[in-house]
């Protein structure tokens, strides 16, 4: 009954002085706004980043690289093994990696290739050279057709699937499916013999299949509807003129077993390449993650201490109203102990009010804050316009932290003034004019 009493008296009180109240909660208002708005922005930040990862093939993805140059007594060195990664490397990582769930091989030329259609429409893109896994590892969906499949890769087929946008500069609104196009070999390739291949004839692929959209890589600036795909084998035999594979991207089955992973991946490398595999390299996503989690972390930290300080003026200023009202009110307070009102219901009546006003501060702040939220990452998709959208994310997490600190400003520095109410003598207190 005490807190039900107080609650009415608390509401009465905020009721009667309600301009000074409102510029008593701008301070609990400004800093809960402030702290969602930009953990709103940060976190948006971080799902766009965790977006581009998933468009590279998730963070438990791991791109094993022939690397041309090594580390030696800290300064970098030519790499002159003469091993090399191949097709069989990948069979033998299925069959002996368990931490691994899939493997695909990539021989790639990302872009400034000619590619033409049936009319005398062209484009430059880039291509990939695949296999039939590499869809299902990156979690791609086909827009139409099919994509690589194993006889294409076994017989070094002349087919090929195309991304989305190469699809649309070539053929516009129709279909691809069936035509031949025509993709040059590039530059910066070798002949079978190692010697550099100036060639610029083509070869003529037939379109089977088209891709979703994937977009472009914040990370790197490539773009995977900017390709065509290719039977590794094909590529191999049309293009690069030799056995080897550039890169092999290897899916563990989850983030954290990728260092597993690569461990069994080194023993099935050294088992096959003469007890070798200084040749070869790790790019790990998940590090990038990593990096991504400090950096939100220390954005987290300078927010909330800014935020905590302007909350902490805030509570002072709650707890200077809170001292104003019990002078004003000391003929009241009085009078409520004369009327048999004892110290406790007096700080619970002075208490509640305090908690009250942060609340509806917390409350104002939060609704503040998520429009705060929405309009800064529009803001921000104007300034930074490599991102067709910005999120805001408003997590619940943060909302009830904001709403319990919020309680606790009120209580904490609604303390001091309740317990100097509920010490006034009430014969004393009748006195006061």
């Amino acid at each position: 009954m005490r807190i039900v009493e107080g609650l009415s008296v608390g509401v009465s009180a905020i009721r009667s002085n309600k301009m000074r109240s409102l510029l008593t909660m701008l301070g609990i208002i400004i800093g809960v706004a402030a702290v969602l708005a930009m953990i709103a922005i940060g976190d948006g930040a971080k799902e766009i980043v965790k977006q581009d990862v998933q468009k590279l093939g998730g963070a438990n993805q791991v791109i094993m690289y022939r690397t041309w140059y090594k580390r030696v007594n800290n300064r970098w060195v030519r790499n002159r093994s003469s091993e090399y990664l191949k097709y069989g490397d990948i069979l033998a990582i299925e069959a002996e990696c368990p931490s691994i769930k899939a493997v695909t091989p990539q021989e790639w030329n990302w872009g400034g290739v000619l590619i033409q259609a049936p009319g005398g429409t062209e484009t430059r893109a880039g291509w990939n050279g695949v296999d039939t896994t590499y869809k299902t590892a990156m979690d791609w969906k086909l827009k139409e057709g099919r994509f690589i499949t194993d006889g294409d890769v076994e017989n070094a087929t002349k087919v090929c699937v195309l991304g989305d946008e190469v699809a649309t500069a070539l053929f516009g609104d129709k279909s691809p499916l069936g035509q031949e196009i025509k993709i040059a070999r590039g530059s910066g390739h070798y002949d079978k013999w190692g010697r550099k291949d100036r060639r610029r004839s083509t070869e003529r692929f037939t379109v089977v299949g088209t891709l979703m959209p994937r977009g472009r890589s914040l990370r790197f600036g490539w773009s995977f509807d900017n390709l065509a795909f290719m039977p590794i084998s094909t590529v191999q035999e049309r293009f690069t003129g030799n056995d080897h594979i550039g890169y092999i991207s290897l899916y563990a089955h989850t983030v954290n077993d990728v260092p597993k992973a690569i461990e069994e991946v080194k023993t099935v490398i050294r088992k096959r390449h003469r007890n070798q595999d200084d040749f070869i390299d790790f790019f790990e996503m998940r590090k990038g993650m990593a990096q991504l989690e400090k950096i939100s972390k220390v954005i987290k930290i300078t927010l909330g201490s800014i935020a905590g300080f302007s909350l902490l003026v805030g509570g002072i200023g709650i707890m200077n109203m809170m001292l104003v009202a019990v002078t004003e009110r000391t003929r009241e307070i009085g009078l409520r102990k004369a009327l048999g009102a004892k110290r406790l219901d007096i700080l619970l009546q002075f208490l509640i009010e305090a908690v009250i006003i942060c609340s509806v501060g917390g409350a104002i702040g939060i609704a503040l804050g998520i429009l705060a939220g929405e309009g800064m990452a529009m803001l921000a998709v104007k300034i930074v316009k490599i991102v067709p959208e910005w999120p805001a994310v408003i997590s619940m997490q943060w909302i009830l932290i904001s709403v319990s600190f919020s309680t606790i400003i009120g209580i904490a520095f609604g303390l001091y003034p309740a317990i100097k109410a509920s010490l006034l003598p009430p014969i004393e207190a009748l006195r006061t004019d």
